[in-house]
């Protein structure tokens, strides 16, 4: 079976594409302060341009260095670079199985989940490799198969026992309720990472401290917080994991300050709405407003481009800031379309929810509930439904499965 070029870079660029660990670069001409981070970005930059300047060289290599940088800037010009890249690498190399491979990593970033099994396809000789086999299982968890995508991933590990594969392992793992499990495979994945893979390190951390996070153990997450701000400096992710804790605990100046540093850095619209959740969340309205339009605009504009990232944005968007359940409908019908699991028909049913369809949010929420996923804030929605709905004891049942994954679920949390 031939072996694709990028193994290592190719199974950490998936996992970037599947949990979203992105960056906005700064400006042209702004003065990058010296920080691990922007000592990355400035490599990353000199090395396309050197890839782009040599005539002989691999195509594919500057197509998966375009991608590292996309994946890292969230740009929409940076991924029609890479889309520019591909084009000309498949016309030079044709259907190549590391072409296929980022092929298969960008449609899954973007969730077009048809597109990215194509591109698997395309290349039979990836079969087998770890590579394909964790991409493969990423399918199959974007589509709610979730046995099969945590087979994928064991398989993927016993291919190759590299870090991304365990923190794929572990994030499944978490949501299906067993966080001590979850974490030792994050602790794992730490234990396979060099010492020059600080960034990888950091954001192990980071997940490592959204755990203890979403069972109410703040002390213990800002532990680890602290842990992935000293091991990689200047990353923006920091910032807003750390600015979300800093709400919950009330510490609302810090949050915001928190918050607004990473903005600056990294205008993402989902980052735009979290500040403005705050701001509602502290009872300034007209604060929460302008950041919340801020928001909604660049969801929408997102939308113009032809993509669908931010279709579940939408829908918790336009159900929990505009309570208006007829938008709120549309964009969760939408996105379930494209990824049914737990996670679209738990927002699809709050959608229904918001619109006053109470039958069939309810058939909406227990198709959520029946996929054995464990969720607080799924587990609060179902609290509510389940009473609206008349069925009170049901209402009683999950306020109390809330309540015991988090006794703070009621706190200040991000929508992600």
């Amino acid at each position: 079976m031939a072996r694709v070029v990028h193994p290592r870079l190719a199974l950490t660029a998936a996992l970037v594409a599947t949990v979203g660990v992105v960056w906005l670069a700064p400006r042209a001409g702004e003065r990058l302060r010296p920080t691990d981070f922007n000592r990355d970005v400035r490599q990353m930059d000199a090395d396309i341009a050197a890839l782009a300047g040599d005539r002989t060289g691999s195509s594919v290599a500057l197509a998966y260095r375009l991608y590292q940088r996309a994946a890292l800037t969230e740009r929409p010009d940076d991924y029609r670079d890479v889309r520019g890249a591909l084009a000309a690498a498949r016309a030079r190399d044709g259907r190549a199985p590391d072409l296929c491979l980022l092929e298969a990593m960008l449609s899954l970033r973007f969730h077009e989940l048809d597109a990215a099994r194509n591109a698997l396809d395309d290349a039979p000789e990836l079969a087998g490799s770890a590579e394909a086999q964790a991409l493969a299982a990423d399918l199959d968890l974007q589509r709610g198969h979730y046995d099969a995508a945590q087979q994928g991933y064991e398989a993927a590990i016993r291919e190759e026992p590299a870090w991304p594969a365990f923190a794929r392992l572990a994030f499944l793992t978490a949501r299906r309720g067993d966080v001590i499990a979850a974490d030792a495979l994050y602790v794992r994945a730490e234990d396979e990472l060099t010492a020059k893979e600080m960034r990888a390190y950091a954001w192990l951390e980071l997940q490592r401290g959204q755990l203890q996070f979403g069972r109410g153990r703040y002390d213990e997450a800002m532990a680890h917080y602290r842990l992935a701000a000293r091991a990689y400096t200047g990353y923006w992710l920091v910032d807003e994991y750390t600015a979300e804790l800093l709400g919950a605990e009330r510490r609302f100046d810090e949050a915001i300050a928190t918050y607004e540093r990473a903005i600056a850095r990294a205008p993402r619209p989902d980052l735009l709405q979290q500040l403005g959740d705050l701001y509602a969340f502290m009872g300034r309205p007209h604060d929460a407003q302008q950041w919340h339009k801020q928001a909604l605009d660049g969801y929408l504009e997102s939308q113009k481009r032809g993509e669908v990232q931010f279709l579940h944005h939408l829908a918790g968007f336009y159900a929990d800031v505009m309570q208006d359940g007829d938008a709120a409908v549309k964009w969760a019908r939408a996105d379930a379309a494209l990824r049914p699991g737990y996670a679209t028909d738990d927002a699809l049913a709050w959608a229904l929810y918001r619109r006053g369809d109470l039958s069939n949010a309810v058939a909406a929420l227990d198709r959520a509930l029946s996929s054995g996923i464990v969720d607080a804030h799924m587990y609060s929605h179902a609290a509510a439904i389940k009473t609206d709905a008349g069925d009170r004891e049901g209402g009683r049942r999950w306020t109390r499965a809330a309540t015991a994954i988090n006794p703070r679920y009621a706190d200040f949390h991000a929508h992600r």
